[in-house]
C-alpha cells in the first residue's frame, strides 16, 4: 500500500491515550534537586537589593543563584536582551530574578518566599501608543522604544485615492493570546559524563543547544538537548523559558535537576501573541478594483525582543491580505513596553493583519453594493501578481481556486433554521449569519534568513532493503511530523511503514533540520528526508554503503529594502478561505459559531488524517483568539494569570460541523508537491466572524476578542448611525 496519502495511525497514538507517553514532568526523579523560581511580580522597576540570607537558612535549601552566578547572561532567539536572571533592572511580571536549589519542591517553595529583594518601583510603559511619545521613559536604556519600523511603498497612493470611486476608513484592534498548551514548562538537566544534558519541550533543538551554551559560556558539543514528548507549543516554547534555568543550575552544581512551573507561572513567564493597534484606509473603483491600500500597524512587543522584527515584517507584507493592490502605503512598528514579551504563536503575525485587510474588503464591497467573494476573486493574487514589496508572487498561486471551492461548499450548506444542541425552540433574540474571508501565509523562513534542512537515512540491508532509519531533528509538537517524515521515507524508498524509524529528538545524534514553526517541517524537513532516502537507494543500487547525508537548501529570500521594503521575503505561500456561520444574541452580545467551512491549498496531503486534524484544531484555537481568549493587562499587570480568568474555549464553544476541505496544487518544491497547513486557519478566521456577525445583525466589530460586551457596543452604534451612511461619490 502506498505510504503517501495513508490515514496511516500515529506511532505514539497509544502511549499518549493509555499514560505511557514520557513528557518533561514524568521524567522527575526523587534524587533530582528541585527549583524554585522568583519571579519579579512588579513591571518595571530597580533592584537595589537581593537577600538570600534567610532563603539558605530554610531546611532543604541548596544555593540561591543569582545574576552572578550566570557566566553570560542575556539571550534571545533574534537579539540577546533578554537576562537569565535579572541584575539590576526588571522589565516585566515575568522577569527572573533568583533560583532557589533545594532537595525537593516544599523547600523550594519555602525557599522562593525567603527570598527578599528591595525595588525601587519605576513608571511602566504600558503601551504601545504610549512607548511611541517622545517624552516617554525608555524600557532600555541603550536603545529606543521603537524596536523596529518596517515601511512598504508601491505605486502612488495619493494619486490612486484621487481617482477613487469610494475611499473607507478602519481603525482594528486584536490582544494578547496565551498559547495554552496542555503541557506546562518543565524539564531536567544533569551531565552525561562531561555534557551538559537538558530533556525538555521545545521546537528547535539545535537553537535551545546554541542559546543555552552561550549562556554558559560552553562549546555546543557539550551541551546536548533531548525532547521528551512535547505537549503543544504554538510557537510558545521557541523562546527559552525552564531550560535555562535548569542548565544553569546544573551548571553550577553539578548535580541533576528538575523545575516545573505552575500554570500561573507559565502564563506569567512565557511570551503571547502581539497585539496590535491598525488603521487602514481603502479605495476602490465602482466595479471593485481595488486601487490602493494605506495602513499603519502598531505593536506591542513587551519587555524584550523575542521574534517581534520578524513578526512586524509578516504583518506589513500582508497589510492588504492577499491582494494584487497597484498603490500600497504601509508602515508597522513594534514597540517596548513593560508589558509580557510578545513572540511567536500560530500566524506569526499574518492573523493581525487579515482581521483588519479582509474586514475591509467587506466593507468596501458593501458600499459599492456588490458580493464580497466577487470583489475578492477580482483582486486575488494570480500566477504572475506582483506583491506589495514589489516581486512576483511565488509559483503555485491557489487563491482563486481555494476561494472558488470555499463559496461552492458553502452554497451546499445553508444556514438553515436554528437548532441548539439541546433541541431547543428558536429564541426570538438570536440571529444567524454567515462571513467569508480569505488567507495567505508564508512558508517557511522570510526576509532572507537562511533558510536549509538536514536529513540522513540509512537502509538496513539484508538480501534486499529490509528498512531505513531517518535522522532528522524535527520537534512533534503534536502536529504529526515525525509520523509525517516516516511516510515520505516509506514512499521514496517502497517500504512498509513500519519499517521506517526514525531519530528526531536528540540534539547529539540528529542532524538540525531548523524548528518547528512558519508551517515549514512537511515542505523543508520532508524534502531532506525525501532527497537523502532517494540518495541512500542510489547509492545502494549502485554499490556504494546504503546511507546518505542531504543538506537541502530551497531558493533564497531576500531582505526587505530600507524605506520601500522592496524584495522577496517568501519562498512559498499556502492559501486559505474560509466560510463561518454564527448565530448571535442581540440581547446579550454572546457570539456562537456553528458551522465552519476550511478549504486549504496544501499542495500534497502526505496524511489527510492529520491534515484535517490540524485544520479543526487551529480552528479551535482561533474561535479562543477570535471570541473568547480575553488577555488583560493594565499597567503592565497580567489581571488573567489563569484559566478561571483568561477563558479558553470549551467542547461546547466548538461547532458541530468542521468541514476541512483539503486541494492539492503541487508545490514545485515540496516532497511529491506537498507544503505545509498548520497555521493557516487560523489566519482568515476572525476576519471571517466579523463578517459573519454583520451579515447576521448589520454591525461590525472591529476589537478582538469578540466579547458579549463589544458586540453589544457595535450592536448600539450600528443602530445609531444607520441613517447616516455615506452615499458614494
Amino acid at each position: 500500500m502506498s505510504a503517501l496519502g495513508a490515514r496511516a495511525q500515529r506511532h505514539d497514538a497509544r502511549g499518549k491515550v493509555t499514560g505511557e507517553t514520557k513528557y518533561p514532568a514524568d521524567l522527575f526523579d526523587p534524587a533530582m534537586l528541585r527549583l524554585g523560581t522568583v519571579f519579579a511580580h512588579r513591571p518595571h522597576a530597580r533592584i537595589v537589593e537581593i537577600d538570600v540570607a534567610d532563603a539558605l537558612r530554610v531546611a532543604g535549601v541548596i544555593a540561591v543563584l543569582t545574576a552572578r552566578d550566570v557566566p553570560h547572561n542575556r539571550y534571545g532567539l533574534i537579539e540577546n536582551d533578554q537576562p537569565v536572571l535579572c541584575e539590576d533592572i526588571v522589565r516585566y511580571e515575568g522577569d527572573r530574578v533568583a533560583l532557589v536549589i533545594a532537595t525537593d519542591d516544599r523547600a523550594a517553595a519555602r525557599g522562593v518566599g525567603a527570598v527578599r529583594v528591595t525595588y525601587e518601583d519605576l513608571p511602566p510603559v504600558s503601551s504601545a501608543a504610549e512607548a511611541m511619545q517622545p517624552d516617554c521613559p525608555r524600557v532600555h536604556d541603550d536603545r529606543a522604544n521603537v524596536l523596529y519600523h518596517q515601511p512598504i511603498r508601491k505605486g502612488d497612493t495619493g494619486a490612486a485615492f484621487a481617482a477613487a470611486d469610494v475611499v473607507l476608513s478602519g481603525e482594528f484592534s486584536t490582544s494578547w493570546q496565551e498559547h495554552a498548551y496542555l503541557q506546562p514548562d518543565a524539564g531536567i538537566a544533569y551531565y552525561e559524563g562531561d555534557a551538559l544534558v537538558i530533556e525538555t519541550a521545545g521546537q528547535w533543538l539545535h537553537e535551545d543547544r546554541r542559546q543555552l551554551a552561550q549562556i554558559l559560556g560552553l562549546p555546543e558539543e557539550r551541551v546536548i538537548v533531548r525532547y521528551a514528548a512535547i505537549g503543544g507549543a504554538f510557537g510558545g516554547r521557541e523562546d527559552l523559558s525552564v531550560a535555562a534555568l535548569l542548565a544553569l543550575a546544573t551548571f553550577v552544581t553539578k548535580r541533576p535537576t528538575a523545575l516545573r512551573w505552575t500554570r500561573e507561572e507559565s502564563i506569567v513567564g512565557h511570551h503571547k501573541r502581539h497585539p496590535f493597534a491598525i488603521s487602514t484606509r481603502w479605495g476602490a473603483l465602482r466595479d471593485g478594483t481595488i486601487t490602493a491600500v494605506e495602513t499603519t500597524l502598531v505593536a506591542d512587543g513587551g519587555a524584550y525582543a523575542s521574534t517581534s522584527a520578524e513578526v512586524l515584517k509578516c504583518a506589513a507584507i500582508f497589510a492588504q491580505g492577499p491582494y494584487e493592490i497597484e498603490n500600497v502605503s504601509t508602515d508597522a512598528y513594534v514597540c517596548y513596553t513593560n508589558n509580557v514579551p510578545s513572540g511567536a504563536f500560530r500566524g506569526f503575525g499574518t492573523p493581525q493583519a487579515h482581521f483588519a485587510a479582509e474586514s475591509m474588503i467587506a466593507r468596501v464591497a458593501e458600499r459599492l453594493g456588490l458580493d464580497a467573494c466577487v470583489v475578492r476573486r477580482k483582486n486575488l493574487y494570480r500566477e504572475g501578481s506582483r506583491e506589495a514589496t514589489g516581486c512576483v508572487v511565488p509559483a503555485g498561486v491557489s487563491a482563486v481556486p481555494v476561494l472558488d471551492r470555499c463559496v461552492a461548499e458553502a452554497a451546499r450548506r445553508p444556514l438553515g433554521r436554528r437548532v441548539s444542541r439541546t433541541g431547543s425552540c428558536e429564541n426570538s433574540a438570536v440571529v444567524r449569519g454567515r462571513g467569508f474571508a480569505c488567507g495567505i501565509k508564508n512558508v517557511g523562513y522570510s526576509f532572507g534568513y537562511p533558510e536549509q534542512a538536514r536529513a540522513a537515512v540509512e537502509l538496513v540491508v539484508l538480501d534486499g532493503i529490509r528498512g531505513a532509519r531517518v535522522r532528522i531533528a524535527v520537534a512533534d509538537v503534536g502536529q504529526g511530523a515525525h509520523l509525517a517524515m516516516r511516510q515520505i521515507a516509506a514512499q521514496t524508498l517502497g517500504l512498509a511503514l513500519e519499517h521506517v524509524e526514525i531519530v528526531a529528538d536528540d540534539s547529539s545524534q540528529a542532524p538540525n533540520a531548523g524548528s518547528a514553526s512558519a508551517s515549514r517541517l512537511t515542505l523543508f524537513a520532508g524534502r531532506a528526508v525525501h532527497d537523502a532516502a532517494e540518495a541512500a537507494l542510489h547509492n545502494y543500487r549502485s554499490g556504494g554503503e546504503p546511507r546518505a547525508f542531504v543538506q537541502y537548501v530551497p531558493p533564497e529570500t531576500t531582505p526587505l529594502e530600507p524605506g520601500t521594503g522592496f524584495g522577496r521575503p517568501n519562498i512559498c505561500y499556502g492559501y486559505s478561505a474560509q466560510a463561518v456561520d454564527v448565530e448571535v444574541d442581540r440581547a446579550t452580545g454572546v457570539v456562537r459559531v456553528t458551522r465552519v467551512i476550511s478549504v486549504h491549498d496544501v499542495g500534497r496531503a502526505i496524511n489527510p488524517q492529520q491534515v484535517e486534524a490540524q485544520i479543526e484544531g487551529c480552528i479551535a484555537q482561533a474561535i479562543g483568539y477570535t471570541i473568547t481568549e480575553d488577555f488583560r493587562v493594565r499597567d503592565g499587570r497580567v489581571l488573567t494569570p489563569n484559566f478561571t480568568t483568561y477563558l479558553l474555549p470549551t467542547s461546547l464553544d466548538v461547532p458541530l460541523e468542521i468541514v476541512p476541505v483539503i486541494l492539492e496544487h503541487p508545490d514545485p518544491n515540496g516532497p511529491f508537491g506537498a507544503r505545509g497547513v498548520a497555521e493557516m486557519p487560523l489566519v482568515p478566521f476572525a476576519a471571517a466572524v466579523a463578517a459573519a456577525v454583520h451579515d447576521a445583525t448589520g454591525a461590525w466589530v472591529s476589537d478582538l476578542p469578540m466579547t458579549p460586551e463589544r458586540v453589544r457596543a457595535a450592536l448600539d452604534a450600528a443602530t445609531a448611525r444607520h441613517d447616516a451612511i455615506p452615499t458614494l461619490r
